[in-house]
């Protein structure tokens, strides 16, 4: 479903242990509309999975994405990346295609979720930097 790389498993744990302790045991990732290329990525700490929740662990990270965000990230890869221009976490996600110029929205390919129709929001805007 989803891959964790081993950077962005060493961060990851970083953060949870910043957390306090009872407070956070995964880590969420959703797809959440928004941005103007229609989608933007939720990361985020979560108490454990919820009712659904597709469930993996990868590099000693338990990842939980929720039923309506798992066919948009089938298939991708979380990275973190420490650069000249700065350090983030990055996804590698086989199912977008188009993004917003300054990466923080996408639009996912057609007939990603078979039967369901791709929304996307135009207008909106993601900061300086975006162009359409």
């Amino acid at each position: 479903m989803v891959t964790v790389t081993e950077s962005a498993a060493t961060k990851i744990r970083s953060l949870m242990a910043e957390e306090p302790e009872g407070e956070v045991s995964v880590l969420r990732i959703a797809i959440q509309g928004g941005g103007c290329s229609g989608f933007q990525y939720a990361l985020g700490f979560d108490r454990g999975p919820q009712d659904g929740d597709n469930e993996i662990e990868m590099n000693g990270v338990r990842v939980v994405i929720d039923p309506f965000s798992a066919p948009y990230l089938a298939g991708a890869e979380i990275d973190y990346v420490d650069a000249l221009m700065g350090a983030g976490f990055a996804i590698n996600n086989p199912n977008v295609q188009a993004a917003c110029g300054c990466g923080s929205s996408f639009q996912a390919k057609d007939g990603v979720v078979e039967g369901e129709a791709v929304e996307t929001h135009a207008g909106g805007g993601c900061g300086s930097g975006c162009s359409h």
